[in-house]
């Protein structure tokens, strides 16, 4: 069946890494997604790693475009962070961030926002570099493959987060179900799951191209966890602030869960 909606497919189509960063992440004056992109994301990490019932080996994430700033709290509690991508763009910027080379994008603005948050700044002089020496391996994942990253296979994992790709490559609810499903098959019995996301949004804009989203509130997200053996830990929403044309949705939404063992 063909797809009628007449927007691109992130995991199908790819869009400009940089473009999307810039539109949603950056430190522009013009950027108006700072309190629902960048200052909930951070906040709602620091409070759910600070009970420390998050913690391990490895964490794998999962996430839209070549995002950097909700791993800051994460790379205190795991030893090592295996980041996933669906395509060869997203993978050279986020690489660009890594090895810290010119005309990487700046991502200092955010591990200010975090630093505002610790009680103890002074053992904050080097966020980014604890993430970039946390993250051990960035791959190339095909979502239709059932071992996504063959012919790799990956460690089962302690922690898997997804920050928004859900939102990007699911067409439907089936879809949605089905690729949450392929994500929580990478965790060890009883490792946790964290899903960062837009309720109500239809599509997002990233340069002179329009990206289908799927639409979906609060009530599935809870819903299909449940379903798929999940126990919901933490859940937190924020309704939209940002004036913008560049994307609809209505709120965010941030979701945290462990797998029944």
């Amino acid at each position: 069946m063909m797809d009628s909606s007449p927007h691109k497919l992130y995991h199908v189509h790819g869009f400009d890494s940089r473009k999307y960063l810039e539109h949603y992440f950056s430190d522009k004056p013009d950027m108006v997604f700072g309190e629902d992109s960048l200052k909930f994301v951070i906040e709602n990490l620091r409070q759910v790693f600070a009970v420390g019932h998050i913690s391990g080996d490895i964490l794998i994430d999962l996430s839209i475009g070549s995002l950097v700033h909700h791993l800051y709290s994460a790379c205190e509690f795991f030893e090592n962070i295996i980041v996933l991508k669906v395509n060869n763009r997203c993978i050279m910027e986020l690489k660009r961030w890594v090895d810290e080379r010119t005309g990487a994008f700046y991502w200092g603005h955010t591990s200010t926002l975090l630093q505002e948050k610790e009680e103890n700044s002074n053992q904050f002089e080097d966020k980014e570099g604890k993430v970039r020496s946390a993250i051990q391996h960035v791959v190339k994942y095909d979502l239709e493959k059932e071992n996504m990253t063959e012919p790799l296979v990956l460690p089962p994992a302690d922690c898997v987060i997804s920050a928004w790709l859900l939102d990007y490559i699911s067409k439907d609810q089936d879809d949605y179900i089905r690729y949450l499903r392929k994500f929580s098959g990478l965790l060890k019995p009883g490792g946790h799951l964290i899903i960062i996301g837009s309720l109500d949004k239809t599509y997002c804009t990233v340069g002179k191209d329009k990206f289908h989203a799927f639409s979906y509130n609060e009530d599935f997200v809870r819903k299909v966890l449940v379903g798929e053996g999940f126990i919901i830990d933490y859940c937190n929403t924020k309704e939209r602030t940002a004036v913008s044309d560049l994307t609809d949705y209505k709120a965010m939404i941030f979701i945290a869960a462990h797998k029944e063992k």
